[in-house]
């Protein structure tokens, strides 16, 4: 009872046979009191007409002329009701016995009179009405009604009793059930059969996007699920679906470039400090230019040393463990070192710089961490940048917050690409070339110190250059100190 299908399918079924019992249950319930009462007012009515006669002409009663009336009018009335009719005098003996025709064979039964019991229900509130087999003359039950007749001085003189065998009632029930179950039958079948079909109908899409994951886990990340399912929840769940698998397999392509990247980042610079280091050790390079080749090996310590770092802070970034320590600090002065380490770069691809920033914009944030922010957006800059191109950096208040904009002419970032550059591994070499080195963490690591500090990182690029900006929280000042002097 596990697999979703025979649950749906049972509950299906479970939920048809209660309401088809509970409705068949009231019905008959229904017809069953409809028909007692019906009987009820037929023996009623029949016994109420009778006894007026009776109880209007008792000074008659059982004379020979009057017994030979009551009997044609008492077979009148059986014939007409269907009912067994008995006028009896006030102790239950029998003085006139009217059956219908059809149960003509009942009169040799009755000899004798009814049980006292009878008697004394009639008596006791003139009227009565019950079920019973009349001082066991027959073998089934009867519905009987009875009326008593009385004299001018309210004593009792005669009993007027009808009965019809409850059987009638119980034969018309039984056909009812019968037909009832018939009904009921050719019903439940067609319905489980079309719950059948349904219960298929809902499943078979889950089964679909069950299949499809077992798929992805065995690395099939091409493999779709029908967003067509004629059930909004399950389209919903299915495009969900599709989702992921687009967005696992955009993953799965990002990790392995982010390998190969990786991979080469860390042989080219280890395979030139094996060559550098082998060459001055056998004399390949002679020692006059050991400095020379030294600083190189330096230089390529150090790249693997970024990008290591890099890695670690993406792990950790990934795991909630980067910590932040915020401090106030001057987001001016700290701009400036920037830029000032990559004054030779400057000069040497002749960039015009319209720098412009506000003097003691002090921030409140992890002064390293956002440093490694500033440092990545010039780096980009400086090395996407045209020649002779212009570099514009503004650094000023913005309300309760801090903005650094760095904006650089030259290459720019395709509109497609835009949304995924602050993605771990990706990366645009598609359209920036010169982007041969790096594995795709700088940007998004710069998004996530960013957002860390609860500020917020934007990209924008045309035919007129590229542009980031970033927002930080100020720090508060003394009242007095004035903030807005700028720095060109």
């Amino acid at each position: 009872m596990r697999n979703l299908f025979v649950k749906n399918y049972m509950a299906f079924a479970m939920l048809i046979l209660v309401s088809f019992t509970f409705a068949g249950g009231v019905f008959m319930a229904q017809v069953s009191r409809y028909s007692v009462q019906e009987k009820q007012e037929q023996l009623e009515t029949t016994v109420g007409y009778i006894s007026t006669i009776v109880s209007n002409n008792l000074d008659l009663l059982r004379s020979q002329d009057y017994n030979t009336f009551m009997q044609t009018y008492l077979d009148q009335q059986a014939a007409v009701s269907g009912c067994m009719i008995l006028l009896t005098d006030e102790e239950g003996n029998i003085d006139t016995l009217s059956v219908p025709q059809e149960d003509a064979n009942v009169e040799d039964k009755m000899q004798g009179g009814v049980s006292s019991s009878l008697v004394e229900a009639i008596t006791q509130t003139g009227s009565y009405f019950g079920t019973g087999n009349i001082n066991g003359l027959f073998s089934e039950n009867y519905f009987i009604a009875g009326r008593s007749c009385t004299n001018a001085d309210g004593s009792i003189s005669a009993l007027v009793i009808a009965a019809t065998p409850s059987e009638s009632t119980t034969g018309l029930l039984n056909n009812i059930m019968r037909s009832y179950l018939f009904i009921v039958f050719i019903t439940l079948t067609l319905t489980l059969i079309i719950s059948w079909f349904l219960s298929d109908m809902l499943t078979r899409p889950l089964k679909g996007i069950v299949s499809a994951a077992k798929k992805f886990g065995r690395g099939e990340f091409d493999v779709r699920v029908s967003e067509n399912n004629n059930c909004d929840e399950i389209d919903e769940l299915a495009i969900s679906f599709n989702n992921m698998a687009t967005s696992l397999r955009q993953q799965e392509e990002l990790s392995r470039g982010f390998v190969a990247n990786v991979s080469h980042e860390l042989k080219t610079p280890m395979t030139s400090i094996r060559g550098f280091v082998d060459g001055m050790l056998d004399g390949t390079i002679p020692p006059e230019k050991h400095n020379q080749y030294l600083k190189i090996i330096s230089e390529e310590v150090s790249r693997l040393s970024r990008l290591v770092v890099r890695m670690l802070d993406a792990a950790k970034i990934q795991a909630g463990e980067l910590i932040i320590t915020p401090a106030p600090f001057d987001l001016t002065e700290m701009a400036a070192r920037v830029l000032i380490s990559f004054e030779k770069q400057i000069n040497d691809k002749k960039l015009e710089m319209d720098v412009e920033m506000e003097d003691d914009l002090i921030v409140n944030g992890d002064s390293d961490h956002i440093y490694r922010v500033i440092y990545n957006l010039v780096d980009n800059a400086v090395k996407f940048v045209n020649d002779g191109g212009t570099l514009t950096i503004r650094a000023e208040t913005e309300g309760t917050m801090s903005l650094f904009l760095i904006r650089n002419t030259g290459s720019v970032i395709p509109p497609e690409d835009l949304p995924h550059v602050f993605d771990r591994f990706y990366k645009v070499d598609r359209s920036r070339s010169k982007d041969r080195t790096g594995a795709g963490l700088g940007l998004y690591i710069v998004k996530s110190i960013v957002n860390l500090h609860g500020g917020d990182i934007s990209v924008r690029s045309s035919g007129e250059g590229t542009e980031f900006a970033f927002t930080i929280p100020l720090a508060a000042k003394p009242d007095g100190h004035d903030r807005g002097k700028k720095t060109e």
